[in-house]
């Protein structure tokens, strides 16, 4: 099988597939953190009309997604989740290499984005691929860690 490449921006029509691989790629993180994350609550109907937002799907199944949001002058990589069942594929990365593509295209210096603070496995891959950590903050009930990558 051949997987797409993430160079589709999604439509009104992706919304649910996009869902579906958000709740399944966060789902695990729930006993961690003893909540649902804050993508698993996001409107993806919403997300999809107000951002830019990436998919990779095979066979009309979303595999990844990458939500990127522009904010304060700058790109926020507001989420990137990919099915579980699909790690290891490098398709994480083709989406981190578009969002870092995309910061590039538009104009910005560097790309921020945040994750849980539980979530550790996630802050050590960032920082082993070139982000800092910039900030410490609690929003929405969520203890989140801010880093920065510069482009």
């Amino acid at each position: 099988m051949t997987i797409r490449e993430v160079r589709r921006a999604a439509g009104a029509d992706d919304a649910a597939g996009i869902a579906a691989c958000v709740r399944t790629a966060y789902s695990p993180y729930i006993e961690r953190i003893g909540q649902p994350p804050g993508p698993m609550l996001d409107d993806y109907r919403q997300v999809v009309r107000d951002h830019r937002v990436h998919v990779i799907e095979e066979d009309g199944e979303t595999l990844g997604v990458l939500v990127l949001i522009e904010k304060d002058g700058g790109l926020l990589l507001d989420n990137v989740a990919v099915l579980p069942s699909r790690h290891g594929e490098g398709i994480g990365r083709r989406l981190l290499e578009h969002a870092e593509s995309e910061g590039r295209r538009l104009g910005y210096g560097h790309l921020d984005l945040y994750t849980h603070e539980r979530m550790t496995e996630n802050i050590a891959m960032y920082e082993r691929i070139g982000y800092v950590e910039v900030d410490h903050r609690t929003e929405h009930g969520f203890p989140r860690v801010y880093m920065r990558k510069r482009l």
